[in-house]
């Protein structure tokens, strides 16, 4: 699941390098945090929040486990 949202976000920023996604597993939830360079927040989040929605979107229709819910936090 990382490499999915890395392959995601990536080609969307101007510092590619700098992306970084950790992973939390908690009983129930699986949470990654997304870290992008802070002059890319605004790409990565869009006008409206429509690309992190987008992002999100496609985060959890990949999810492998059905027992565990999904959360993606940008920072």
């Amino acid at each position: 699941m990382k490499a999915l949202i890395e392959s995601i976000v990536t080609p969307l920023v101007d510092y590619p390098d700098d992306v970084v996604v950790t992973e939390k597993e908690e009983d129930t939830k699986v949470i990654y945090h997304l870290t992008v360079n802070q002059q890319d927040v605004g790409k990565v989040i869009g006008k409206n929040g429509r690309i992190a929605k987008a992002i999100r979107t496609v985060v959890y229709a990949a999810k492998t486990d059905a027992n565990k819910r999904i959360y993606l936090d940008i920072m």
